[in-house]
C-alpha cells in the first residue's frame, strides 16, 4: 500500500505535469451544466461516486479468484505494478482527454483522433463488454441475496438493507438538490439510519426470512435488471451521485476494517498468513486451461487495470469535473484506491489455509468472512459484521450496474443516432435484453461463466483505449510512450487469453459435439471481440504510420 501511495505521489504527479493540467481552463461540466448529465460536483463527492462506480465487485472477486488459482504472490505483484504503470495512467489520461474534448466519450475520441470507422468498431466493442459487465455483476449480486452460510441465512438481511440503501440515496439526492443542506451533516444522518437498518435486518422474524429465501437467484436477476432499467434513465443527481457518494463511504469503511485486520489481526486475533504464495497444486491442475500467463491478468482485471474505467471516466465522470486539477485525484487517485481494495481483498484469502471449506465457495463470502473476522476483534457481533460486509459488497455492484447500463445506453444511442427520450428508453431496453437472456439460459453460476469473457473484453478494451490515447498524444506533439508500452503488453496477454477461451467453441463446432449455451455464447462473443479488436488495431497502425510522415500539430 505504501508503494501504491508512492506511485500516486511520484508517477501520478509526473504524468500530471506531462499533461499540463490547468485549473483556469473551463471544463464541460461548468460550461454546459444542464442539470441532468452535465453537473459540476465537488471533488470530494465526485471521488466517492467515481470510486464506487469503478470499484464494484471487480477488485474483490478477481484478486481472490486469481489468488486461489495461482497463489497470492503473482496476484499481489500484478495488482501493485499494474495499478501504478498501467491502470492509473489509463484512467487518468482517459479523463483528461475527455474533458479536453467537451466530455467526449472514448468512442467520440476514436472518431476525432482516428476515423468514423474506428469509432463504430470501438462502440460495438464497448457495448458488448458492458453487456458482460451487467451479466457478471447482476448474477453475483443475486447470489449474495440468497447467501446461506455457516447455518445462517444472510441473504434476507442484505436484501432489506439494500432496498433501504437505495431509498436513502434517492432521499439524499432530492434533499441536496432542493434544500442544499450541509453535506457532512446529511451524510452522517444517512449513514446512521443505514447502520440502524443493518442492525435491525439481522433480527428479522423467521417468517420474513423464509419468504425472502423463497425468491430464487433467477428471480432476483430479473428484479435487478428492472432496477438497472429505471436507474439508468433517471437524472444523475437523483440517484447516481448521492447513492455513489454513500457507496464511497461503504468502500472507505470496509477498507478501514480490512486495513485494521491486515495490520493488527495477527496480534489481536492470532491470524496467520496461511494460503500459499504459489499454489503449485492449483497451477498443475490449471495448466490445460488457466495458465498464469495470460489468465492471471484477465482474472484480476479491475484490481490492476480496467477498460471499463475509461468508459466511466469519459462517460459520466468527465461531465462532472469542476477543474482540471481534480482529474489527478479522481482519475489516478481512484485507481490507486482500487488497487488497495484489491490488496486488502487478497488478504482475506491469505489468512485461510489451502483447502479451507470457504475456498470452495464464492469469493464474495470469502471477502465478507474475512471482514467479519476482522471486525469481530472489536467485539462486534459476527452476524452483524457479515451482513454489513455482504451489503457493502452489494453496494459496490449497484454503482457499477446502473453506471454500466447508462453508459451502454449512451453508446447504443450514439451508434443508432437516437437522440430523443424515446430513443433512450428503447436503447436501455435493448441493452438489457441480451444480459437477461444470458442470465436466464445459463445453468450454472452465470458470473463464473461470464467472468473470463468479462475479464478479457475488459482488458482488451483497456488496450484499445491506450491505443486511442497514444494517437491523441501523438497528434498533440507527444511521443505517447506512457500509453504505447502498456498498450502492447495488455494487447498481447488479452488476445492470447481470448484465443484460449474461443478454442472450446471452435472444437465443439469442428467435432459436431452437442452445443451448450455457456460455450456457445462465450465462443460467439469471443470471436466477435477478436475480430473487432483486430480491425481497430489495423486502423490505428495505419493512422500512426501516416502521422509519422506528417508534421505534428
Amino acid at each position: 500500500m505504501a508503494v501504491l501511495v508512492m506511485g500516486y505521489l511520484g508517477y501520478g504527479r509526473y504524468l500530471g505535469r506531462y499533461l499540463r493540467l490547468n485549473d483556469s481552463t473551463p471544463t464541460p461540466a461548468t460550461q454546459i451544466n444542464d442539470g441532468v448529465d452535465y453537473v459540476p460536483a465537488k471533488a470530494q463527492m465526485l471521488l466517492g461516486q467515481h470510486f464506487s462506480a469503478i470499484a464494484a465487485a471487480g477488485p474483490i472477486v478477481g484478486p481472490i479468484l486469481a489468488g486461489m488459482w495461482f497463489g497470492w504472490a503473482p496476484a499481489l505483484a500484478w495488482i501493485v505494478l499494474g495499478t501504478i504503470f498501467i491502470g492509473g495512467p489509463h484512467d487518468f489520461m482517459s479523463l483528461v482527454a475527455s474533458i479536453r474534448h467537451k466530455a467526449a466519450s472514448i468512442g467520440e475520441l476514436a472518431r476525432e483522433q482516428m476515423s468514423r470507422r474506428s469509432q463504430m468498431l470501438y462502440l460495438v466493442f464497448i457495448w458488448i463488454a458492458l453487456v458482460y459487465v451487467i451479466v457478471a455483476f447482476t448474477d453475483i449480486t443475486a447470489q449474495t441475496f440468497t447467501t446461506v452460510a455457516e447455518n445462517e441465512a444472510y441473504g434476507p438481511s442484505v436484501v432489506l438493507s439494500s432496498f433501504v440503501y437505495l431509498g436513502l440515496g434517492v432521499a439524499m439526492g432530492v434533499l441536496l438538490r432542493k434544500r442544499n443542506p450541509n453535506l457532512g451533516v446529511t451524510t452522517a444522518v444517512a449513514l446512521a439510519l443505514l447502520f440502524t437498518v443493518i442492525l435491525a435486518s439481522t433480527r428479522l422474524p423467521q417468517s420474513v426470512e423464509s419468504q425472502l429465501l423463497k425468491v430464487n437467484v433467477k428471480s432476483w436477476e430479473i428484479i435487478l435488471v428492472a432496477y438497472c432499467f429505471a436507474a439508468s434513465l433517471i437524472p444523475m443527481w437523483l440517484l447516481l451521485q448521492p447513492r455513489g457518494y454513500l457507496g464511497g463511504w461503504f468502500l472507505y469503511i470496509t477498507m478501514a476494517a480490512a486495513l485494521f485486520g491486515a495490520l493488527f489481526g495477527g496480534i489481536l486475533g492470532g491470524f496467520k498468513l496461511q494460503y500459499p504464495a504459489f499454489n503449485l497444486e492449483g497451477l498443475k491442475s490449471l495448466m490445460n486451461g488457466k495458465m498464469v500467463f495470460p489468465v492471471l491478468f484477465i482474472t484480476i482485471a479491475c484490481g490492476a487495470c480496467s477498460g471499463f474505467h475509461a468508459i466511466v471516466c469519459a462517460g459520466t465522470t468527465s461531465k462532472q469535473i469542476r477543474k482540471e486539477g481534480d482529474t489527478l485525484k479522481i482519475g489516478y487517485g481512484a485507481m490507486v484506491l482500487e488497487g488497495m481494495v484489491a490488496v486488502l481483498a487478497l488478504a482475506t484469502l491469505m489468512i485461510l489455509p489451502a483447502g479451507h471449506p470457504a475456498t470452495k465457495g464464492d469469493p464474495n463470502f470469502i471477502y465478507a468472512r474475512g471482514l467479519g473476522d476482522y471486525m469481530a476483534l472489536l467485539g462486534i457481533d459476527r452476524r452483524l459484521t457479515l451482513t454489513f460486509a455482504l451489503l457493502a459488497f452489494s453496494t459496490f455492484v449497484y454503482d457499477t450496474l446502473d453506471v454500466a447500463t447508462r453508459l451502454a445506453r449512451y453508446i447504443l444511442q450514439e451508434i443508432l443516432s437516437w437522440k430523443t427520450r424515446a430513443g433512450a428508453v428503447a436503447a436501455t431496453a435493448i441493452t438489457l435484453a441480451l444480459p437477461l437472456v444470458i442470465l436466464l439460459t445459463t445453468k450454472q453460476k452465470a458470473y463464473l461463466v461470464a467472468w473470463p469473457i468479462f475479464g478479457t473484453s475488459n482488458q482488451l478494451l483497456a488496450s484499445l483505449t491506450l491505443l486511442i490515447l497514444s494517437v491523441w498524444l501523438y497528434r498533440n506533439g507527444r511521443n505517447g510512450i506512457y500509453t504505447l508500452i502498456p498498450m502492447v503488453f495488455m494487447l498481447v496477454v488479452t488476445v492470447w487469453s481470448l484465443v484460449l477461451q474461443i478454442r472450446p467453441f471452435v472444437k465443439q463446432v469442428a467435432t459436431g459435439a452437442a452445443h451448450t449455451p455457456d460455450v456457445t455464447i462465450g465462443g460467439i462473443c469471443g470471436l466477435i471481440l477478436l475480430v473487432l479488436s483486430a480491425l481497430v488495431v489495423v486502423e490505428a497502425v495505419q493512422i500512426l504510420a501516416r502521422l509519422r510522415t506528417a508534421p505534428r500539430s
